[in-house]
């Protein structure tokens, strides 16, 4: 019997002991996902480092109100137009407050930059033994194996202290931008037959830049180029405790394992596509409705398409349309709304544009139509999120599709980082939730005599 065939054996009435009826989620009175039924989240710590906002409770009641981020009490909304108007970058900064909790001066924001740029070179050979001598079709899962082998050359990967915590973080920050475009690199070279270029790192380059300038085969970028790729990584910093990654990396923090195991974790974690691996799917979306929509100008025609979707006549038969709701956001999400903001005025004039177009009138129409389709979803307010403009931003910027969602990994260490910390110093004790079990007492049955 070939392994396959041993494979598909061992998986015969798999089924019948693994799963249960979902009923069962409301009969014990279980928080599925760790949401409650009216759609407000479990609570399961307290954090200074980031606050997501999306409804008021108004006597028992959810209200809608337009969304809101806040890193440290401070609105995204301001912190980004703060560098917008000033003409900087902003990425190190936002890193700096999420970190240390405070907002930089000139001088500390000048010798932060400076830690960053002289932690930013990979360990020697680093990039030749832990990445080019296995390469990967997929860019997370190397971005992952690279963070764990990071630990074996750090010497002092299992110092417990806050200046090392700190060392360690300002670290990630430093590095993740490498680390992705050499996978990303020898990845075109090992799968896609394309010749394979490292450039040498720029000392005096940011984060945003640095990516662009790795990525490139010729090194150019404008300035504009720069400062939105910069507020996009501002923008995917940090999102709240209860995102699925920092929730990850805090619950290995609380086992108390190193600084490395957590952060791979939460890489893991933002891989699926249910967290950050939603952005490709917004992209595969936005190509689908290109090919089967003939006027992408025509309301009505891109309606049907959309109840077609909705119905799992066409896309990926999951019937959602992808960049669309949220479970804290009801009006507004803030980060799209930036995002279409700045995509929509470097995309003026060309052929991008009308992409662009496209998703907005997919935004304009999804709500009323997921309305249309079902009593319980009219009852729900649905914004577009971070998602549906993200990956179109990416690409106009001449991101590689399998670098969306990297490239949001290289953003969020920075609130993977602050949660660490802050779990480190003041969580205390092992995350540990209770599962009800609905397995039933068996009486043991010999060996010889089983069926």
């Amino acid at each position: 019997m070939d392994m396959n065939e041993s494979i598909k054996n061992l998986c015969e009435g798999l089924r019948e002991y693994a799963v249960f009826d979902p009923a069962m989620y409301q009969k014990y009175q279980v928080n599925r996902g760790l949401r409650r039924s009216d759609g407000t989240g479990v609570v399961a710590g307290i954090t200074k480092v980031c606050n997501v906002h999306g409804y008021m409770l108004n006597e028992g009641e959810l209200e809608p109100i337009p969304g809101e981020l806040i890193y440290r009490g401070y609105q995204i909304t301001d912190l980004v137009h703060a560098v917008e108007t000033e003409h900087r970058y902003g990425y190190e900064e936002t890193a700096y407050l999420l970190l240390f909790g405070k907002l930089p001066n000139e001088q500390q924001m000048t010798e932060f930059r400076s830690l960053i740029s002289r932690l930013r070179p990979l360990p020697d050979g680093f990039v030749l033994d832990m990445i080019a001598k296995a390469p990967s079709n997929n860019v997370m899962n190397k971005m992952a194996r690279s963070v764990l082998a990071l630990y074996s050359y750090d010497d002092n990967c299992e110092v417990r202290s806050l200046e090392n915590e700190v060392r360690i973080a300002v670290s990630m920050i430093a590095h993740l931008p490498v680390i992705m475009s050499a996978a990303y690199q020898v990845k075109r070279q090992h799968f896609d037959g394309a010749s394979l270029v490292m450039h040498p790192l720029r000392p005096e380059e940011t984060n945003a830049q640095t990516i662009l300038s790795l990525l490139r085969l010729d090194r150019q970028y404008t300035e504009d180029e720069a400062h939105l790729l910069d507020i996009c990584m501002m923008l995917h910093a940090e999102h709240g405790g209860g995102n699925n990654s920092a929730f990850a990396c805090r619950v290995l923090t609380s086992s108390g394992t190193d600084p490395y195991s957590a952060y791979a974790a939460a890489i893991g974690s933002l891989k699926g596509f249910r967290h950050g691996g939603a952005n490709i799917k917004v992209i595969e979306q936005l190509d689908n409705f290109k090919a089967k929509i003939k006027n992408p100008d025509n309301d009505g025609e891109v309606a049907d398409f959309i109840r077609k979707v909705l119905r799992k006549e066409e896309g990926d038969g999951a019937g959602l349309i992808y960049g669309m709701g949220h479970a804290v956001y009801t009006l507004s999400d803030p980060r799209a709304v930036l995002l279409k903001k700045h995509g929509f005025a470097l995309a003026k004039g060309r052929d991008i544009e009308e992409d662009f177009r496209l998703l907005d009138t997919i935004e304009r129409l999804t709500p009323a139509l997921v309305a249309e389709k079902s009593a319980s979803a009219a009852q729900k307010n649905i914004c577009a999120n971070v998602d549906l403009y993200s990956g179109l931003v990416y690409r106009m910027l001449g991101i590689p599709a399998e670098l969306l969602t990297p490239m949001f990994a290289v953003s969020r260490i920075a609130g993977w980082s602050a949660h660490r910390i802050e779990e480190v110093l003041t969580g205390g004790r092992i995350i540990r939730p209770a599962y009800k079990s609905v397995a039933k007492a068996l009486p043991y049955v010999p060996l010889a005599e089983r069926e």
